[in-house]
Protein backbone atom coordinates (compact mmCIF):
# COMPACT_ATOMS: atom_id res chain seq x y z
CA UNK A 1 0.00 0.00 0.00
CA UNK A 2 1.35 3.67 -0.95
CA UNK A 3 2.73 5.38 2.33
CA UNK A 4 1.38 8.95 2.44
CA UNK A 5 2.65 11.80 4.52
CA UNK A 6 -0.98 11.65 6.48
CA UNK A 7 -0.28 7.93 7.60
CA UNK A 8 3.02 8.73 8.75
CA UNK A 9 2.05 11.54 11.02
CA UNK A 10 -0.62 9.24 11.90
CA UNK A 11 1.30 6.57 13.16
CA UNK A 12 4.37 8.17 14.22
CA UNK A 13 5.12 6.96 18.04
CA UNK A 14 4.93 3.56 16.36
CA UNK A 15 7.31 4.20 12.90
CA UNK A 16 9.73 6.10 15.24
CA UNK A 17 9.89 3.66 17.91
CA UNK A 18 9.12 6.15 20.48
CA UNK A 19 10.66 9.22 19.31
CA UNK A 20 8.66 12.15 19.41
CA UNK A 21 8.23 14.69 16.63
CA UNK A 22 8.01 17.21 19.08
CA UNK A 23 10.54 20.45 18.43
CA UNK A 24 13.95 20.35 20.41
CA UNK A 25 13.97 23.02 23.38
CA UNK A 26 15.46 26.62 22.90
CA UNK A 27 16.25 28.02 20.04
CA UNK A 28 14.90 26.09 16.66
CA UNK A 29 16.88 25.39 13.51
CA UNK A 30 16.21 27.32 10.37
CA UNK A 31 16.96 25.54 6.96
CA UNK A 32 17.60 27.26 3.81
CA UNK A 33 17.88 24.95 0.90
CA UNK A 34 19.45 26.68 -2.34
CA UNK A 35 19.12 24.66 -5.75
CA UNK A 36 20.53 26.20 -8.63
CA UNK A 37 19.50 24.44 -12.32
CA UNK A 38 22.28 22.32 -14.59
CA UNK A 39 25.49 23.89 -12.12
CA UNK A 40 28.20 21.87 -12.45
CA UNK A 41 31.31 20.77 -9.61
CA UNK A 42 33.83 22.96 -9.04
CA UNK A 43 32.30 25.85 -11.35
CA UNK A 44 33.08 28.00 -8.21
CA UNK A 45 36.38 30.67 -7.55
CA UNK A 46 36.19 28.85 -4.34
CA UNK A 47 38.46 26.48 -6.14
CA UNK A 48 40.77 28.64 -8.23
CA UNK A 49 38.42 28.74 -11.81
CA UNK A 50 39.61 31.74 -13.02
CA UNK A 51 36.87 32.55 -15.51
CA UNK A 52 33.93 33.04 -12.90
CA UNK A 53 33.64 34.61 -9.63
CA UNK A 54 30.90 33.27 -7.29
CA UNK A 55 32.02 35.53 -3.74
CA UNK A 56 29.09 34.30 -2.19
CA UNK A 57 29.75 31.00 -2.29
CA UNK A 58 33.32 31.25 -1.73
CA UNK A 59 31.77 32.77 1.61
CA UNK A 60 29.74 29.50 2.47
CA UNK A 61 32.66 27.67 1.74
CA UNK A 62 35.23 29.37 3.88
CA UNK A 63 32.20 30.16 7.04
CA UNK A 64 31.26 26.42 6.51
CA UNK A 65 32.18 22.93 4.60
CA UNK A 66 33.15 21.77 1.65
CA UNK A 67 31.68 18.19 0.39
CA UNK A 68 34.11 17.05 -2.55
CA UNK A 69 31.94 14.04 -3.78
CA UNK A 70 28.65 14.79 -3.89
CA UNK A 71 26.39 13.19 -6.21
CA UNK A 72 22.47 12.95 -7.46
CA UNK A 73 21.25 9.80 -8.31
CA UNK A 74 19.86 10.79 -11.43
CA UNK A 75 21.80 13.77 -13.66
CA UNK A 76 18.24 15.44 -14.85
CA UNK A 77 15.88 17.72 -13.30
CA UNK A 78 12.78 16.70 -12.04
CA UNK A 79 14.26 13.23 -11.24
CA UNK A 80 17.31 14.35 -8.91
CA UNK A 81 14.88 16.71 -7.38
CA UNK A 82 12.67 13.82 -6.29
CA UNK A 83 15.28 12.11 -4.69
CA UNK A 84 16.21 15.14 -2.50
CA UNK A 85 12.28 15.72 -1.58
CA UNK A 86 11.47 12.46 -0.56
CA UNK A 87 15.11 10.80 0.47
CA UNK A 88 14.57 7.88 -1.99
CA UNK A 89 17.55 7.10 -4.47
CA UNK A 90 15.98 7.89 -8.68
CA UNK A 91 14.84 3.82 -8.89
CA UNK A 92 13.24 4.02 -5.71
CA UNK A 93 10.57 7.41 -6.58
CA UNK A 94 8.27 4.96 -8.92
CA UNK A 95 6.89 7.42 -11.71
CA UNK A 96 9.61 10.52 -10.61
CA UNK A 97 12.50 8.37 -11.76
CA UNK A 98 11.89 9.60 -14.95
CA UNK A 99 11.80 13.50 -16.43
CA UNK A 100 8.73 15.37 -17.32
CA UNK A 101 6.83 12.35 -15.08
CA UNK A 102 4.41 12.81 -12.20
CA UNK A 103 4.93 13.26 -9.11
CA UNK A 104 3.49 10.25 -7.16
CA UNK A 105 1.63 10.84 -3.78
CA UNK A 106 3.37 7.64 -2.42
CA UNK A 107 6.09 9.07 -0.07
CA UNK A 108 6.07 11.89 2.41
CA UNK A 109 8.48 14.63 1.60
CA UNK A 110 10.52 16.55 3.84
CA UNK A 111 8.90 20.06 3.66
CA UNK A 112 5.66 18.76 4.25
CA UNK A 113 6.98 16.64 7.45
CA UNK A 114 8.34 19.70 9.08
CA UNK A 115 5.33 21.80 8.06
CA UNK A 116 3.51 19.70 10.40
CA UNK A 117 6.06 19.85 13.03
CA UNK A 118 5.46 23.50 13.40
CA UNK A 119 7.75 24.85 10.78
CA UNK A 120 7.17 27.73 8.46
CA UNK A 121 7.61 26.30 4.92
CA UNK A 122 8.04 27.82 1.37
CA UNK A 123 9.32 27.44 -2.30
CA UNK A 124 10.26 30.24 -4.53
CA UNK A 125 11.70 29.56 -8.36
CA UNK A 126 12.03 26.03 -9.69
CA UNK A 127 10.60 23.21 -6.67
CA UNK A 128 9.91 19.46 -8.34
CA UNK A 129 9.47 19.93 -11.75
CA UNK A 130 9.43 19.72 -14.92
CA UNK A 131 6.29 17.35 -14.62
CA UNK A 132 2.76 17.15 -13.37
CA UNK A 133 2.20 16.68 -9.59
CA UNK A 134 -1.37 18.24 -9.57
CA UNK A 135 -2.77 15.02 -11.18
CA UNK A 136 -1.56 12.43 -8.47
CA UNK A 137 -3.34 14.78 -5.71
CA UNK A 138 -0.39 17.14 -4.66
CA UNK A 139 -2.04 20.84 -3.97
CA UNK A 140 0.98 22.34 -3.80
CA UNK A 141 4.83 21.89 -5.38
CA UNK A 142 6.19 18.74 -3.29
CA UNK A 143 8.99 21.51 -2.05
CA UNK A 144 6.47 23.96 -0.35
CA UNK A 145 3.98 26.55 -0.68
CA UNK A 146 5.19 29.09 -3.67
CA UNK A 147 6.81 32.49 -2.91
CA UNK A 148 7.08 33.82 -6.35
CA UNK A 149 5.17 37.47 -6.91
CA UNK A 150 8.38 39.63 -7.44
CA UNK A 151 10.25 39.46 -10.37
CA UNK A 152 13.23 40.87 -12.12
CA UNK A 153 14.97 40.81 -15.13
CA UNK A 154 18.04 39.34 -15.46
CA UNK A 155 20.48 40.98 -18.03
CA UNK A 156 21.50 37.60 -20.25
CA UNK A 157 17.58 36.33 -20.31
CA UNK A 158 15.49 39.43 -22.03
CA UNK A 159 12.21 37.94 -19.65
CA UNK A 160 10.76 38.52 -16.16
CA UNK A 161 12.46 35.99 -13.62
CA UNK A 162 11.82 35.37 -10.09
CA UNK A 163 13.50 37.96 -8.00
CA UNK A 164 14.54 34.94 -5.31
CA UNK A 165 15.98 36.84 -2.61
CA UNK A 166 13.08 39.27 -2.27
CA UNK A 167 10.36 36.28 -2.25
CA UNK A 168 12.47 35.10 0.42
CA UNK A 169 12.81 38.23 2.39
CA UNK A 170 8.27 38.56 1.42
CA UNK A 171 8.24 34.62 3.07
CA UNK A 172 10.09 35.55 6.52
CA UNK A 173 7.70 38.58 6.76
CA UNK A 174 4.64 35.99 6.36
CA UNK A 175 5.69 34.03 9.42
CA UNK A 176 4.88 34.36 13.33
CA UNK A 177 7.46 35.29 15.22
CA UNK A 178 9.68 32.88 16.32
CA UNK A 179 8.42 30.41 14.30
CA UNK A 180 11.71 28.49 12.28
CA UNK A 181 11.45 28.49 8.34
CA UNK A 182 12.55 25.92 5.75
CA UNK A 183 13.00 27.45 3.02
CA UNK A 184 13.85 26.20 -0.84
CA UNK A 185 15.20 28.60 -3.05
CA UNK A 186 15.46 26.94 -6.50
CA UNK A 187 17.25 29.25 -9.06
CA UNK A 188 16.70 28.90 -12.54
CA UNK A 189 20.35 29.85 -12.95
CA UNK A 190 22.47 28.67 -15.30
CA UNK A 191 19.56 26.90 -16.76
CA UNK A 192 19.82 28.20 -20.47
CA UNK A 193 19.01 29.92 -22.95
CA UNK A 194 22.11 32.01 -22.46
CA UNK A 195 22.83 35.25 -24.57
CA UNK A 196 25.45 34.29 -27.10
CA UNK A 197 28.80 36.22 -26.27
CA UNK A 198 27.58 37.77 -23.44
CA UNK A 199 30.81 36.89 -21.45
CA UNK A 200 33.15 37.83 -23.89
CA UNK A 201 31.08 41.35 -23.46
CA UNK A 202 31.16 41.09 -20.03
CA UNK A 203 35.12 41.37 -20.12
CA UNK A 204 35.86 37.43 -19.68
CA UNK A 205 38.83 35.87 -21.33
CA UNK A 206 38.81 33.00 -23.70
CA UNK A 207 42.27 31.80 -22.51
CA UNK A 208 41.12 31.94 -19.24
CA UNK A 209 39.04 28.66 -19.90
CA UNK A 210 40.57 25.47 -19.83
CA UNK A 211 37.89 22.74 -22.06
CA UNK A 212 37.42 19.40 -20.54
CA UNK A 213 39.01 16.23 -22.71
CA UNK A 214 35.73 15.40 -24.45
CA UNK A 215 35.74 18.41 -26.03
CA UNK A 216 38.19 20.27 -28.73
CA UNK A 217 39.99 23.43 -27.37
CA UNK A 218 37.85 25.68 -30.04
CA UNK A 219 36.65 29.31 -29.21
CA UNK A 220 33.41 28.67 -29.77
CA UNK A 221 32.84 26.11 -26.75
CA UNK A 222 34.96 28.07 -25.00
CA UNK A 223 32.52 31.45 -24.99
CA UNK A 224 29.30 29.39 -24.46
CA UNK A 225 31.31 28.00 -21.19
CA UNK A 226 31.70 31.87 -20.37
CA UNK A 227 28.44 32.49 -21.41
CA UNK A 228 27.03 29.88 -18.24
CA UNK A 229 29.40 31.46 -16.33
CA UNK A 230 27.34 34.59 -16.22
CA UNK A 231 24.47 33.04 -15.08
CA UNK A 232 26.76 30.68 -12.74
CA UNK A 233 27.66 34.39 -11.22
CA UNK A 234 24.00 35.50 -11.57
CA UNK A 235 23.25 32.46 -9.24
CA UNK A 236 25.62 33.64 -7.20
CA UNK A 237 24.14 37.15 -6.53
CA UNK A 238 20.85 35.98 -5.66
CA UNK A 239 22.75 33.89 -2.79
CA UNK A 240 24.38 37.35 -1.65
CA UNK A 241 21.08 38.56 -1.37
CA UNK A 242 19.80 35.84 0.94
CA UNK A 243 22.51 36.10 2.95
CA UNK A 244 22.38 39.34 3.70
CA UNK A 245 18.15 39.20 4.28
CA UNK A 246 19.25 36.66 7.34
CA UNK A 247 21.88 38.75 8.71
CA UNK A 248 19.79 41.67 9.02
CA UNK A 249 17.23 39.35 10.49
CA UNK A 250 19.52 37.79 12.98
CA UNK A 251 18.59 34.73 11.80
CA UNK A 252 21.98 33.58 9.95
CA UNK A 253 23.93 31.91 12.23
CA UNK A 254 20.92 29.94 13.29
CA UNK A 255 20.25 29.16 9.86
CA UNK A 256 21.48 26.11 8.22
CA UNK A 257 22.64 27.57 4.26
CA UNK A 258 22.81 24.92 1.89
CA UNK A 259 23.97 25.70 -1.36
CA UNK A 260 23.76 23.04 -4.30
CA UNK A 261 22.69 22.15 -7.73
CA UNK A 262 20.67 19.44 -9.12
CA UNK A 263 23.13 18.07 -11.69
CA UNK A 264 25.80 18.95 -13.81
CA UNK A 265 25.57 21.68 -16.50
CA UNK A 266 23.57 21.77 -19.68
CA UNK A 267 26.29 20.72 -22.30
CA UNK A 268 26.97 17.96 -24.46
CA UNK A 269 28.04 14.92 -22.51
CA UNK A 270 27.57 16.59 -18.86
CA UNK A 271 23.65 17.23 -18.30
CA UNK A 272 21.72 13.84 -18.50
CA UNK A 273 24.55 11.73 -18.94
CA UNK A 274 26.01 9.05 -16.77
CA UNK A 275 29.45 10.43 -16.78
CA UNK A 276 31.12 12.12 -14.21
CA UNK A 277 30.60 16.09 -14.71
CA UNK A 278 26.96 15.03 -14.91
CA UNK A 279 26.21 13.92 -11.61
CA UNK A 280 29.05 15.16 -9.80
CA UNK A 281 27.69 18.19 -8.09
CA UNK A 282 28.76 21.25 -5.81
CA UNK A 283 27.79 21.96 -2.17
CA UNK A 284 28.37 24.32 0.78
CA UNK A 285 27.10 24.27 3.84
CA UNK A 286 27.13 27.17 6.40
CA UNK A 287 25.92 27.18 10.34
CA UNK A 288 27.21 29.42 12.21
CA UNK A 289 29.01 28.26 15.22
CA UNK A 290 26.71 25.40 14.98
CA UNK A 291 29.84 22.96 13.13
CA UNK A 292 33.30 23.70 12.73
CA UNK A 293 34.33 26.19 9.97
CA UNK A 294 36.36 25.88 7.14
CA UNK A 295 37.05 22.01 6.73
CA UNK A 296 36.95 20.19 3.44
CA UNK A 297 35.00 16.54 3.58
CA UNK A 298 35.58 13.28 1.09
CA UNK A 299 32.91 11.38 2.07
CA UNK A 300 30.23 10.65 -0.71
CA UNK A 301 27.20 11.94 -0.52
CA UNK A 302 24.05 11.32 -1.74
CA UNK A 303 21.08 14.27 -2.79
CA UNK A 304 19.06 11.37 -0.98
CA UNK A 305 20.78 12.13 2.41
CA UNK A 306 19.67 16.05 2.11
CA UNK A 307 16.01 15.02 3.74
CA UNK A 308 17.21 12.71 6.74
CA UNK A 309 19.95 15.32 7.32
CA UNK A 310 17.38 18.16 7.75
CA UNK A 311 14.71 16.10 9.56
CA UNK A 312 17.48 14.80 11.88
CA UNK A 313 18.55 18.77 12.36
CA UNK A 314 14.54 20.05 13.25
CA UNK A 315 15.18 16.76 15.91
CA UNK A 316 12.68 14.52 13.99
CA UNK A 317 13.34 10.93 12.95
CA UNK A 318 12.98 10.12 9.44
CA UNK A 319 9.64 8.30 8.19
CA UNK A 320 10.72 4.66 7.13
CA UNK A 321 10.22 5.65 3.44
CA UNK A 322 13.53 7.75 3.34
CA UNK A 323 16.48 5.13 2.59
CA UNK A 324 19.15 7.85 2.79
CA UNK A 325 20.99 8.74 5.49
CA UNK A 326 21.78 11.66 6.91
CA UNK A 327 24.93 13.19 7.42
CA UNK A 328 24.38 15.68 11.27
CA UNK A 329 27.22 13.39 12.16
CA UNK A 330 29.83 14.19 9.82
CA UNK A 331 29.05 18.36 9.41
CA UNK A 332 29.02 18.01 13.68
CA UNK A 333 32.21 15.77 13.94
CA UNK A 334 34.61 19.17 13.63
CA UNK A 335 37.09 16.42 10.82
CA UNK A 336 38.45 17.29 7.42
CA UNK A 337 38.71 14.46 4.60
CA UNK A 338 37.41 11.23 5.28
CA UNK A 339 34.69 10.92 8.35
CA UNK A 340 32.76 8.40 7.84
CA UNK A 341 34.52 5.35 5.97
CA UNK A 342 31.20 4.02 4.95
CA UNK A 343 29.65 6.27 2.33
CA UNK A 344 32.49 4.85 0.10
CA UNK A 345 30.21 4.29 -2.91
CA UNK A 346 27.21 5.75 -4.79
CA UNK A 347 24.42 4.26 -7.60
CA UNK A 348 23.26 6.41 -10.47
CA UNK A 349 20.22 5.55 -12.32
CA UNK A 350 18.86 6.72 -15.52
CA UNK A 351 15.30 5.65 -17.28
CA UNK A 352 14.13 8.37 -19.52
CA UNK A 353 15.24 11.41 -19.80
CA UNK A 354 13.52 13.96 -22.24
CA UNK A 355 11.98 11.64 -25.56
CA UNK A 356 13.04 11.46 -29.36
CA UNK A 357 13.08 7.85 -29.50
CA UNK A 358 10.57 5.22 -31.43
CA UNK A 359 7.52 4.99 -28.46
CA UNK A 360 8.93 7.50 -26.51
CA UNK A 361 11.50 4.98 -25.51
CA UNK A 362 14.12 5.85 -22.70
CA UNK A 363 17.86 4.74 -22.29
CA UNK A 364 18.43 3.00 -19.17
CA UNK A 365 21.71 3.21 -17.53
CA UNK A 366 22.89 1.83 -13.74
CA UNK A 367 26.17 2.56 -12.59
CA UNK A 368 28.57 2.61 -9.44
CA UNK A 369 30.91 5.56 -8.51
CA UNK A 370 33.21 4.87 -5.64
CA UNK A 371 36.46 7.18 -5.13
CA UNK A 372 38.70 5.48 -7.31
CA UNK A 373 36.08 4.02 -10.09
CA UNK A 374 33.11 4.48 -12.42
CA UNK A 375 31.27 1.76 -13.67
CA UNK A 376 28.67 2.22 -16.21
CA UNK A 377 25.91 -0.40 -17.67
CA UNK A 378 24.28 0.40 -20.63
CA UNK A 379 21.12 -1.92 -20.85
CA UNK A 380 20.06 -0.89 -24.35
CA UNK A 381 23.77 -0.20 -26.34
CA UNK A 382 22.36 -0.05 -29.60
CA UNK A 383 20.24 2.72 -28.74
CA UNK A 384 21.17 6.48 -29.47
CA UNK A 385 21.97 7.62 -25.73
CA UNK A 386 21.38 11.50 -26.49
CA UNK A 387 18.40 11.09 -28.27
CA UNK A 388 17.59 9.82 -31.99
CA UNK A 389 19.98 12.00 -34.92
CA UNK A 390 16.81 12.36 -36.70
CA UNK A 391 15.17 14.63 -33.96
CA UNK A 392 18.64 16.75 -32.95
CA UNK A 393 19.69 14.44 -30.24
CA UNK A 394 16.85 15.86 -27.88
CA UNK A 395 18.77 14.82 -24.76
CA UNK A 396 21.36 17.18 -25.25
CA UNK A 397 20.02 21.14 -24.76
CA UNK A 398 20.40 23.27 -27.67
CA UNK A 399 23.41 25.54 -27.59
CA UNK A 400 26.74 26.88 -29.20
CA UNK A 401 29.04 24.11 -28.06
CA UNK A 402 26.39 21.42 -29.45
CA UNK A 403 25.90 22.51 -33.02
CA UNK A 404 29.43 22.83 -33.23
CA UNK A 405 30.04 19.45 -32.29
CA UNK A 406 27.46 18.15 -34.60
CA UNK A 407 28.89 19.96 -37.71
CA UNK A 408 31.95 17.62 -37.60
CA UNK A 409 31.74 14.00 -37.55
CA UNK A 410 35.00 13.60 -36.14
CA UNK A 411 35.97 11.52 -32.24
CA UNK A 412 34.44 14.16 -30.34
CA UNK A 413 31.25 14.35 -32.15
CA UNK A 414 31.34 10.23 -30.99
CA UNK A 415 32.03 11.12 -27.39
CA UNK A 416 29.19 13.20 -27.02
CA UNK A 417 26.52 11.66 -29.57
CA UNK A 418 27.75 8.36 -30.36
CA UNK A 419 26.85 4.75 -29.31
CA UNK A 420 28.09 3.09 -26.28
CA UNK A 421 28.80 -0.09 -24.94
CA UNK A 422 27.56 -2.12 -22.71
CA UNK A 423 30.05 -1.64 -19.89
CA UNK A 424 32.33 1.16 -19.47
CA UNK A 425 34.91 1.86 -16.84
CA UNK A 426 37.02 4.73 -15.91
CA UNK A 427 39.56 5.24 -13.77
CA UNK A 428 38.93 8.67 -12.35
CA UNK A 429 42.35 9.59 -10.40
CA UNK A 430 43.89 9.60 -14.51
CA UNK A 431 40.90 10.00 -16.30
CA UNK A 432 38.13 12.03 -14.73
CA UNK A 433 36.97 13.53 -18.06
CA UNK A 434 36.09 9.39 -18.41
CA UNK A 435 37.11 9.41 -21.86
CA UNK A 436 39.15 6.23 -21.83
CA UNK A 437 37.18 3.30 -21.19
CA UNK A 438 38.66 0.33 -19.50
CA UNK A 439 36.26 -2.34 -19.61
CA UNK A 440 38.05 -4.57 -22.39
CA UNK A 441 41.29 -4.20 -20.42
CA UNK A 442 42.41 -7.02 -17.87
CA UNK A 443 43.99 -5.80 -15.40
CA UNK A 444 41.05 -3.95 -14.24
CA UNK A 445 38.90 -7.40 -14.93
CA UNK A 446 38.53 -8.29 -10.80
CA UNK A 447 37.92 -4.62 -10.15
CA UNK A 448 35.05 -4.02 -12.73
CA UNK A 449 33.58 -7.75 -11.51
CA UNK A 450 33.26 -6.25 -7.92
CA UNK A 451 31.81 -3.42 -8.81
CA UNK A 452 29.20 -4.96 -10.83
CA UNK A 453 28.45 -7.44 -8.68
CA UNK A 454 28.24 -4.86 -5.69
CA UNK A 455 26.04 -2.51 -7.73
CA UNK A 456 23.52 -5.22 -8.74
CA UNK A 457 23.33 -6.70 -5.36
CA UNK A 458 22.40 -3.31 -3.92
CA UNK A 459 19.96 -2.72 -6.91
CA UNK A 460 18.37 -6.12 -5.94
CA UNK A 461 18.10 -4.93 -1.87
CA UNK A 462 16.61 -1.54 -3.01
CA UNK A 463 13.67 -2.80 -4.63
CA UNK A 464 15.17 -1.18 -7.99
CA UNK A 465 12.48 -2.82 -10.67
CA UNK A 466 15.00 -3.58 -13.75
CA UNK A 467 16.44 -6.00 -11.10
CA UNK A 468 13.07 -7.34 -9.70
CA UNK A 469 11.53 -8.82 -12.51
CA UNK A 470 9.60 -5.56 -13.32
CA UNK A 471 11.88 -3.51 -15.71
CA UNK A 472 8.39 -3.03 -18.17
CA UNK A 473 7.09 -0.52 -15.60
CA UNK A 474 9.28 1.93 -16.60
CA UNK A 475 7.85 1.67 -19.91
CA UNK A 476 4.73 2.85 -18.80
CA UNK A 477 5.13 5.86 -17.22
CA UNK A 478 3.49 8.93 -18.98
CA UNK A 479 5.59 12.04 -20.05
CA UNK A 480 4.19 14.79 -19.31
CA UNK A 481 6.38 17.20 -21.76
CA UNK A 482 6.32 19.04 -24.84
CA UNK A 483 4.73 16.90 -27.45
CA UNK A 484 7.44 18.03 -30.21
CA UNK A 485 9.71 16.39 -28.22
CA UNK A 486 8.33 12.63 -29.38
CA UNK A 487 10.04 10.87 -32.24
CA UNK A 488 6.57 9.57 -33.33
CA UNK A 489 5.00 13.33 -33.39
CA UNK A 490 8.40 14.08 -35.57
CA UNK A 491 8.32 11.32 -38.09
CA UNK A 492 4.44 12.64 -38.85
CA UNK A 493 5.03 15.91 -39.36
CA UNK A 494 7.98 15.29 -42.13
Amino acid sequence: MPFSRRQFLRSSAALMAGASIAMPQGKKPNIVFMIADDWSNRHASYFGVPWLSTPNFDRVAREGVVFTNTFTSNPKCSPSRATILTGRNSWQTKEAVSHYSIFPNDFPVYPSILADAGYHVGLTGKGWGPGDFKVTGWKQNPAGPSYNSKTYTPPNRGMANNDYAANFADFLTKRKQGTPFCFWLGSMEPHRVYEEGSGVRAGKRLSDVKVPGYWPDNNTIKSDLLDYAIEVEQNDKHLGRVLKTLEEAGELDDTMVVVTSDHGMPFPRVKGQIYEEGFHIPLAIRYGKHIQPGRVIDDIINTRDFAPTFLELAGLKAPPSMTGKSFMDVLKSGKSGTVDASRDAMIIAKERHDIGRPNDAGYPVRAIRTKEFLYIRNYTPDVWPAGMPETGYRDVDDGPTKTFLLSRFDDYYKLNFGKRPAEELYVLATDPDCIKNEARNLDYAMIMRGLRDRMEKTLREEGDPRFNGNASFFDTIQYTGPKNHSFDNWIKNQ
